[in-house]
């Protein structure tokens, strides 16, 4: 297994830079097909005879393994390299699918939930801290842009698992043609089979063309020195296990917690929530089915270009300053739309769109706010440690929003008015994330790692 080893992967002198986005969007491509869940959610209820509750906790797994696979495995990341990682990455996930459609086949639920849910979830874990760190040392230059570029691929995933898992879902199946047809289970478990060995493929390609910069290496034109002149940013280190000790790693998790809470309150009821808001007084809304559906896939587009667009952005005018206006801005528009988002439905989705595309960005320029602050030795680690917040948020976000609507009657006679306590609840914690960004200031000397001119004890494991 020494190919897979972090040494065989040091580029050679010349390497073109831009050839490495490509591996790392192809491992958050395929991690990304978590946010498309829902295409066979009805299906997979109707085949086990279980409710939404008891088949959504297999998307509830997931996302909690991702925060902790994330968090106890950042370190071995960052000590083994890019490729071992995705490497990993792909055989937990492939795995997940595996055995996910075992549980399926022989209808047997607990295996979905260890499949898809824990051991898959460990994939996504890895798999999305692991070429993050690798990118910010590529583009030491443009950090903000190399993680929107990975990251996006994670909001992209679901744009094409959504549309090629349901024409998949209607080859498999028989009776696709019948009025009112839900897939069935043997046909999910076909498609969870036709997705491992596709992820495991597109995954691979991922880790075995993947490279790291050799130790020392720079882009041509690019000064340091300029970088040290943001206040914020540093030219030390901070190692993980320093980091959690420091105050900025907690208001940046506050920060983001608040931030991912605040998001996924719309993302999960996206469909629904958009119908509720357009419903007349004789129970019917404006908004069909279908327009919903399509709504949902907007949003889809909002929460990957944000993650782009919006990072690249931080790269000119800071992380503090975006983190201020995801959480400022995003507190305002929050309270128009829980306010007067009912009056036209292209202030409502102009609304919505822009707050996920915030939620996104939320996302994808965290890794070089971590940069940033504590340098770029065991970024991923303490980038892993630091997805622990998402991995509450995707619980909290859920359970606010559920609990307001569940006090203010049932689906499907809802109302915009019914959304509003949910909606200003979520104001209330983009303030605090808002507070806690604000708070943010350069991580004090005494966490810093020595520099390679003094005297060590030991040296730290430093990805090349």
């Amino acid at each position: 297994m020494g190919w897979l080893d972090r040494e065989r992967t040091i580029a050679p002198p010349g390497f073109n830079r831009w050839l490495v986005p490509p591996a790392a969007l192809a491992v958050h491509l395929c991690i990304g097909q978590a946010y498309a869940t829902s295409v066979y959610k009805t299906a997979l209820v109707k085949h086990f005879g279980a409710s939404l509750t008891e088949i959504g906790v297999i998307f509830s797994i997931a996302i909690v393994m991702l925060g902790l696979s994330a968090a106890i495995m950042g370190t071995w990341v960052d000590k083994n390299g890019p490729r071992k990682a995705m490497f990993t990455s792909a055989v937990f996930w492939a795995s997940g699918f595996l055995i996910g459609s075992l549980g399926i086949f022989s209808s047997q639920l607990w295996l979905v939930y260890l499949g898809y849910g824990f051991i898959g979830g460990i994939g996504l874990g890895i798999g999305y801290i692991s070429p993050v760190s690798t990118l910010i040392k590529w583009f030491p230059d443009r950090p903000g842009l190399a993680t929107g570029m990975a990251i996006m691929g994670f909001g992209g995933g679901a744009l094409i698992a959504s549309p090629v898992s349901t024409a998949l879902l209607k080859m498999y199946d028989p009776n696709s043609g019948a009025k009112g047809w839900v897939a069935s289970g043997d046909s999910v478990g076909k498609l969870f089979l036709t997705l491992a060995v596709v992820y495991l493929a597109y995954m691979m390609f991922g880790a075995f063309t993947i490279k790291v910069p050799a130790e020392g290496w720079k882009p041509a034109g690019f000064d340091p020195a300029k970088v040290k002149a943001a206040k914020l940013v540093t030219t030390d280190n901070v190692s993980a296990k320093n980091a959690v000790k420091t105050r900025q790693f907690w208001l940046v998790w506050i920060a983001l917690f608040c931030n991912v809470t605040a998001g996924i309150g719309i993302l999960e009821q996206a469909a629904p929530m958009i119908q509720d808001f357009f419903r007349q007084s004789d129970g019917v809304s404006l908004v069909s089915a279908a327009v919903a559906s399509g709504f949902v896939g907007l949003l889809s587009i909002g929460n990957m270009s944000g993650r782009f667009a919006w990072s690249a952005t931080s790269d000119v005018t800071g992380r503090k300053r975006i983190y201020m206006m995801y959480l400022g801005v995003g507190a305002v528009l929050y309270l128009v739309l829980a306010l007067a988002g009912s009056t036209t439905t292209f202030l409502y989705v102009a609304l919505a769109f822009v707050i996920i595309s915030f939620y996104g960005g939320g996302f994808a320029t965290v890794p070089a706010y971590l940069r940033d602050l504590f340098g770029t030795f065991q970024v991923g680690a303490i980038h892993g440690r630091l997805l622990t917040a998402w991995s509450a948020a995707g619980i909290a976000g859920p359970l606010i929003v559920n609990a307001f609507l569940d006090a203010q009657g049932k689906p499907g006679q809802l109302t915009a008015a019914s959304y509003q306590p949910a909606l200003l609840t979520m104001v209330g914690l983009l303030v605090i994330g808002f507070v806690a960004n604000l708070l943010v200031k350069p991580v004090d000397d005494r966490f810093h790692e020595p520099r390679p001119d003094r005297v060590r004890a030991e040296e730290p494991a430093l990805e090349a």
